[in-house]
């Protein structure tokens, strides 16, 4: 499969702009005659001006339509656009410069509001949506900031905490590492002012995802740790929102500890997630996340299929009867951790049948994930049956990327 350095400019701007832009499409955008577009894609004639207009108007860095760097992995023109306007919002409000006035700023009433839309997009796995929606929202809770009254901006800091951690998160799926530590990073100083212990422990757990997946894992282990033992409470008297943002936070330590490879300590996470889904009884929404006892469950299988324990995995997906009560990315996760666990256990067909149940069900939401291409790679070994169609669900080249056995390219 070539490399993205291997194509011409013109064949990568082609690609760039994929298949619901067409060449008039990108004149319009751009200001640049059609023969223009022509003659840049068919490597005959690029200045500098078309250069940066092309750029501009598909939302890529002159360094990847010259194929210095390649995009990023799932990257179409409406992400690219999306994570442009993020940056920029996530920059701007930092440097206090606001679009309009603060007079039209919205009530603290409506940012919450708007928190919940926001949050809401995110678990349902409409990133490109909730990267659209966090932009205009930290305008918006930025110019409330500044017109809040001096000794009551605390709460305004709250809200401008949520809509920095959501930039984060959104940036961090989307594999703009540098823009999820800038984000993160205003959402913990925005934490502080906001003197809300609960939101620093949330952001010092973001903090901690960015560093899992940009494979930081013992200072990642290290501030789930911390975030998690902040906010423990006395589960006598705690609340409903409480046990939910603990009951999420050893989640994840127990996510970090198997990826370290440590048993015992995510085991003993594990536990104490259990044991906080058991006191909730049910599923509940808080911080912009969402626990209860099937939290617990769906997550263990996870932690069991990354320390190697397969049939543990097994056995917690055989005893998981119903996940309508979770988000929906938190179901095609669970999905997608269920499928690795019947490819590992060489239940090849089954796991195909839930990889693509998956795919089908929720296509924008499997674009940001590696897993799926990992699930297939390991049933490519061993079985040929639904390869080719799972394969076009995640966008891979099954025979060039080497995916299939001679044998199956025949066969198929």
């Amino acid at each position: 499969m070539p490399r993205w350095s291997d194509y011409t400019t013109g064949e990568r701007i082609k690609i760039l702009r994929g298949k619901t832009i067409r060449q008039s499409d990108l004149s319009e955008m751009t200001g640049l005659s059609l023969p223009v577009i022509q003659m840049a894609e068919q490597d005959k004639r690029l200045t500098l001006q078309t250069l940066m207009k092309v750029a501009d108007a598909l939302g890529a860095d002159t360094s990847v339509i010259l194929g210095q760097q390649a995009p990023r992995r799932a990257s179409e023109h409406g992400d690219r656009a999306t994570m442009r306007d993020l940056s920029r919002a996530v920059h701007d409000t930092a440097a206090g410069l606001l679009p309009g006035t603060v007079g039209d700023a919205p009530s603290l009433a409506e940012l919450r509001e708007s928190t919940a839309s926001c949050w809401d997009a995110y678990w349902r796995g409409e990133y490109v949506k909730a990267g659209a929606l966090a932009a205009p929202f930290l305008a918006e809770a930025s110019a409330r900031l500044h017109a809040q009254p001096a000794g009551e901006e605390a709460e305004a800091w709250g809200v401008m905490t949520d809509a920095y951690r959501l930039a984060a998160y959104v940036a961090n799926l989307m594999g703009n590492r540098d823009l999820a530590y800038s984000a993160i990073g205003h959402a913990q100083n925005a934490a502080e002012r906001a003197a809300d212990d609960m939101r620093v422990a949330l952001v010092a757990s973001g903090r901690s995802w960015v560093y899992l997946r940009d494979a930081r894992l013992p200072e990642a282990l290290a501030l789930a740790e911390r975030s998690a033992v902040d906010i423990e409470p006395r589960f006598s008297k705690a609340t409903a929102d409480e046990l939910t943002a603990f009951g999420s936070h050893v989640n994840f330590a127990a996510v970090v500890a198997s990826r370290m490879g440590d048993k015992d300590r995510a085991a003993d996470y594990l536990s104490q997630s259990h044991a906080t889904g058991a006191r909730m009884g049910s599923e509940h929404r808080a911080h912009g996340t969402l626990f209860g006892p099937v939290s617990a469950a769906t997550q263990a299988v996870g932690v069991n299929v990354a320390l190697g324990q397969t049939g543990k995995a097994l056995a917690l997906i055989n005893s998981i009867k119903n996940v309508s009560g979770l988000t929906a990315a938190a179901r095609n996760r669970y999905a997608m951790d269920k499928a690795m666990a019947q490819a590992d256990a060489k239940r090849w067909d089954e796991s195909l049948d839930t990889l693509e149940e998956a795919l089908l069900h929720a296509p924008e939401w499997a674009r940001h994930q590696t897993l799926p291409s990992v699930i297939v790679q390991k049933v490519g070994r061993a079985s040929t049956a639904r390869l080719r169609r799972v394969s076009k669900l995640i966008g891979a080249d099954m025979e060039s990327s080497g995916f299939l056995p001679a044998t199956a390219r025949t066969a198929l």
